[in-house]
């Protein structure tokens, strides 16, 4: 499936991208070099975010033959919602230095292809315009920026806007020393500095905090940062709907372990009782294909939704996910799986690394220093 080519992006023809490795290639051309490094970046040696990769692929495939898989649907659903494929819009901060018109356009690009598109509290522009821009189902991402009361009116604005769904970022206490934006940092923001000044408040959040803003919100309620297999078992007994296995790309905790290494550990621990979104390194269909298989029922993705804007605007991302949306189906096909719901772990095993990762190990013909 294509999106509209012809329409005009800059006063230029929309490029015809065949490739998540052109999408990346119109990107770097298209975004400054601390826009780049604030995308592709993590945190001090970026080691978490290059585990990350090395998790996705120490997994290999195990196919089955001689099955009909003349018709493959890629859809499913996720809190409720039916989504064309199992990819979801993870929240990115920032994302005015992505795109001119901030999280709006990714929000158009969400409700265009047919997923969920996440609100950061830390973008522009306000989450009612976010909320209005495009149809759709949107999860609004929430750090604490303040005492209770201040997140008793955020949420009530949240409800009144429309969101389907609250998601707690938990694994951001302290904002991490990331080197790249330190040394080349965005317009505006002081090096080694937080995006915003004053109290923080995060680094107080607790398990009762999660309670009051579970009742506070009066929607379905995400916990997303969780790496370990007995927070994902406490926050199903704290009423969670979804566990998000994510170490915010490498961006937090440097020295961390792979998301993929916990994402069957903490399956395991919820067993059942939530259902479990997945991110960390997912660059292709056969990562989205291989978390599904270990029992996620989303993955979420962040450098590549920041690349697909980049590299085209609403029509850009939209691409980006067609592509991705094609690569999953070509793996379901050729592993002899025609729907998600048939993925299960009989699917995968451990195997070894042919590469060792870094931010363009997806592509091997496209090194990394190439764009760094």
């Amino acid at each position: 499936m294509r999106s509209k080519r012809g329409e005009l992006l800059n006063g230029l023809p929309m490029p015809e991208f065949e490739t998540t490795q052109q999408i990346v290639q119109a990107a770097r051309k298209n975004l400054s070099q601390p826009a780049w490094d604030y995308l592709v970046g993590a945190s001090e040696s970026e080691t978490t975010m290059r585990r990350n990769r090395l998790a996705l692929d120490k997994w290999g495939f195990i196919p089955r033959v001689l099955v009909d898989v003349s018709k493959i649907d890629t859809s499913t659903t996720l809190l409720g919602h039916k989504l064309r494929s199992p990819v979801i819009l993870a929240p990115i901060g920032s994302m005015q230095h992505l795109s001119p018109d901030g999280a709006t356009g990714f929000a158009k690009a969400a409700a265009q292809y047919g997923t969920i598109m996440s609100m950061s509290i830390m973008t522009p522009p306000s989450l009612e315009e976010v909320a209005a821009a495009a149809d759709g189902p949107k999860i609004f991402q929430l750090y604490m920026q303040g005492d209770l009361d201040w997140a008793r009116d955020v949420l009530a604005r949240v409800r009144d806007a429309g969101y389907d769904a609250v998601c707690l970022t938990v694994d951001t206490p302290y904002h991490s020393r990331r080197d790249r934006s330190i040394l080349n940092p965005m317009p505006g923001r002081r090096p080694g500095t937080r995006a915003h000044a004053g109290p923080n408040y995060m680094a107080s959040v607790t398990w009762e905090t999660l309670d009051r803003l579970r009742e506070l919100a009066g929607l379905p309620f995400i916990l997303k940062g969780v790496m370990s297999p007995l927070d994902a078992a406490k926050a199903v007994e704290h009423g969670v709907d979804a566990v998000w296995v994510s170490n915010h790309g490498g961006r937090q905790l440097d020295q961390a372990v792979g998301t993929m290494d916990v994402l069957p550990r903490i399956v395991e621990a919820v067993s059942g009782r939530a259902e479990v979104i997945f991110d960390g390194g997912v660059l292709r269909g056969t990562d989205v294909v291989k978390a599904l298989a270990l029992g996620a029922a989303a993955v979420g993705i962040g450098k590549l939704q920041g690349w697909g804007m980049a590299a085209g605007g609403v029509e850009g991302l939209v691409r980006t996910l067609e592509l991705l949306e094609d690569e999953t189906r070509m793996a379901m096909a050729l592993l002899g799986v025609t729907c998600v719901d048939q993925l299960d772990a009989s699917y995968v095993e451990k195997s070894d690394p042919v590469m060792m990762p870094h931010e363009m190990s997806a592509w091997p013909n496209l090194p990394g220093e190439r764009l760094l």
